[in-house]
């Protein structure tokens, strides 16, 4: 009795142990940079509300920096309380290629338009997705993608707020 009392005693912890609950999974690159707040090395940030004429030019300037467009090629089309409308001119075949864009404090978001596949068409804001920010500093428009693998990639472009007021 004494031994089998003893052995309970020595395997006791060892049972706890197992019954202690897994650990949560490490966030991704991608949900760790959502997450943070964007860091750059100049002062310009992204107001908490964008009047309409800011909300164009930032899905403007953000459209272009993602699908490696001229902003001058991309053209708005409409704008229904906080989404932006927006196409240009396909690069491969000369068609048009549409899309959608909103902006929640400093994140853009967008999801393409008239996909074949129609489980490819939403809004671009899951965990294997870019994470895109902003920051405004004038006329300037500042768009910052990280990939899901942690790589960045910055462009500025300079788009007028009264362009963007007609």
């Amino acid at each position: 009795m004494r031994m089998s009392l003893s052995l309970i005693l020595a395997f006791a912890p060892v049972a706890l142990m197992a019954c202690k609950p897994a650990a949560e999974p490490a966030p991704t690159p991608v949900e760790t940079v959502a997450a943070a707040p964007a860091v750059t090395d100049a002062a310009p940030a992204a107001p908490a509300v964008l009047n309409a004429a800011d909300l164009r030019r930032v899905c403007r300037a953000g459209l272009a920096a993602i699908h490696g467009q001229d902003v001058s090629m991309i053209e708005i089309s409409g704008v229904t309380g906080q989404v932006v409308s927006a196409s240009w001119r396909a690069p491969v075949d000369g068609g048009r290629m549409r899309a959608e864009c909103r902006v929640d404090s400093d994140l853009i978001t967008w999801k393409p338009l008239d996909l074949p596949d129609a489980s490819q068409v939403r809004w671009m804001n899951q965990s294997g997705d870019p994470v895109v920010r902003y920051a405004l500093d004038g006329d300037r428009v500042i768009v910052t993608q990280t990939q899901p693998d942690g790589a960045n990639e910055r462009s500025e472009v300079t788009v007028p707020a009264e362009q963007e007021a007609r």
